[in-house]
């Protein structure tokens, strides 16, 4: 391929390297020029463009892109229609991501050309997340790279989603006059949350006193009934010889492995009755926040079983954050206060689904005013202080009906990409002073000011560290307030995607706000905006 710049009296079926505008005319990237495409610059007075001239073994970078993911087998996978040199796949199931980090570091050194970028190895995933993406970096690549690439992927995989089995779950307790009962409660209740991410369940609790004896006879009854058994002792494991790894042995069970190199979670027990798992949690597996004890049972719960040799090599990535549970932090620090929530009015997306002569959805007129602009109005006269709106499809049209208002614009050149760069491009706009990100879809005229105050006191009632969320008659919708300590993760969502997984693996807790059927409804189709009173414009 030879790239660079050529008179447009020899460009004709050459590729465009850059998009060209005039006034009469827009060509695209990776558009092959004809001969009314040179008519047509050559009457707006263009004299040169830059294009990649294809050699003859040359493929385009988005049938380069195909047929590479169309080498990586398909089981619980979706894959995007391939576009500017793209292909992102997706998980169609909830499970475990695993990554063969040597064919994925094999197939980026082919040529710099290829890339392939995924999930980091053993990650848990939701259906609908986005777990990979192949790039083709320049306009065209030689089709022997490709070809190798192919053989490599069909030979071993890169990378897979082994779906979760949902299990029935038995918790055995300890118990000690030291440990207070709500604990015990608190600890019940973060179990069933984690189970049921994977459809698991949590059928059994039952609760003994701390002994080898009692908990191996609890184990001994529950065994027959269950294909998973949590153990969580009211006082931590110290040694191989301690209470649930004894009681394990007594009850005919095998203990696999005592400890982790991952923090929070090093004191986790695994072991097996059969085979039934038996997994004796941390302490720090009470708290929500993610932990050495997900790692583990996320696992086993996608059908692996986890070896010493597994666990031990847990430990680079195994510094976890630190949790507020742990009784001794590993050092003291003061918070900078926190500010309050801010808003961002997502306004970038392409409105696909009005088609292509429904106009932009965003512009349509309800009692006279743009619906954007009536969007961000709504946002200011909530008294949050700062508003961003972020804008990127029909940017000059959007910023146009905004004109006059007060606020912070941010320019998303990525918006064709989905949902999640608009998301990082607001919430980095916020800076440091945000003690949260309220996240408001430009298309839902049902929400108010009132509403969107009734969810900023609730975030603040909850000390600014909670998660809180939209709902209609217990269905969540839109907006949703994230505080602070989600926007490193936010920052790393890629693809079409929102902040659904973020707000259910946090481990914060999240607040339901009843807004009535105002936070279901969007305007995605001209239909629905006739329905609701709006007019259509162009």
């Amino acid at each position: 391929m030879k790239f660079g710049p050529v008179r447009l009296a020899d460009a004709e079926g050459a590729v465009l390297a850059h998009a060209v505008k005039t006034e009469t005319l827009r060509l695209s990237k990776g558009h092959r020029l004809g001969q009314a495409d040179i008519a047509a610059l050559a009457e707006a007075d263009v004299k040169e463009v830059i294009v990649a001239r294809l050699d003859a073994d040359d493929l385009l970078e988005d049938e380069a892109a195909a047929r590479i993911a169309a080498a990586i087998a398909p089981d619980h996978l979706r894959f995007s229609q391939a576009a500017t040199g793209r292909v992102n796949v997706h998980a169609t199931v909830s499970g475990l991501f695993v990554a063969n980090r040597a064919i994925v570091d094999r197939l980026n050194r082919i040529d710099p050309a290829i890339t392939l970028a995924c999930l980091a190895d053993h990650t848990a995933v939701a259906s609908g997340d986005m777990v990979a993406t192949i790039k083709i970096i320049p306009l065209a690549v030689p089709e022997h790279f490709v070809a190798q690439a192919e053989d490599m992927l069909r030979t071993e995989p890169a990378f897979e989603v082994k779906p979760f089995a949902p299990r029935r779950a038995a918790l055995i307790a300890t118990e000690l006059p030291s440990l207070k009962r709500q604990v015990m409660d608190k600890t019940q209740a973060v179990l069933a949350a984690r189970l049921s991410r994977s459809g698991s369940h949590l059928v059994t609790e039952c609760r003994v006193a701390h002994s080898e004896g009692a908990v191996a006879a609890a184990i001994a009854d529950l065994k027959s009934t269950h294909d998973l058994i949590i153990v969580f002792g009211a006082s931590a494991v110290a040694d191989p010889g301690d209470v649930i790894p004894s009681a394990i042995r007594q009850a005919g069970g095998v203990v696999e492995h005592v400890g982790m190199p991952v923090d929070p979670g090093n004191l986790l027990v695994l072991g097996r009755i059969g085979e039934i798992p038996i997994v004796g949690a941390p302490g720090c597996a009470r708290s929500p926040k993610e932990n050495g004890f997900d790692w583990i049972l996320d696992r086993l719960l996608a059908g692996e079983w986890p070896n010493s040799q597994d666990i031990t090599g847990l430990g680079v990535g195994g510094l976890l954050k630190e949790i507020p549970t742990r009784p001794q932090p590993r050092e003291l620090s003061v918070s900078p206060p926190r500010g309050p929530a801010r808003i961002v009015v997502l306004a970038a997306g392409r409105a696909s689904r009005m088609g292509a002569g429904g106009g932009h959805k965003l512009l349509a007129e309800f009692d006279g005013v743009p619906l954007v602009r009536r969007s961000v109005e709504t946002a200011m006269a909530a008294d949050a202080g700062k508003v961003v709106v972020v804008t990127g499809y029909r940017e000059a049209d959007i910023r146009a009906a905004l004109d006059g208002l007060s606020v912070t614009l941010v320019s998303n050149p990525d918006y064709a990409v989905g949902m999640a760069s608009s998301l990082v491009a607001g919430v980095t706009a916020l800076g440091t002073e945000a003690g949260g990100v309220l996240v408001m879809l430009a298309d839902m005229p049902g929400v108010t000011a009132d509403h969107l105050r009734k969810m900023i006191v609730v975030f603040d009632n909850e000390g600014r560290q909670a998660v809180v969320r939209a709902v209609s008659e217990g269905q969540r919708g839109n907006p949703v307030i994230l505080p602070r300590e989600t926007f490193a993760a936010v920052r790393q969502l890629v693809g079409d995607v929102g902040a659904r997984h973020i707000v259910e693996r946090c481990g914060l807790p999240v607040v339901d706000v009843e807004l009535g059927e105002a936070a279901r409804i969007d305007l995605d189709t001209p239909e629905a905006i006739i329905a609701a009173g709006g007019v259509l414009k162009e």
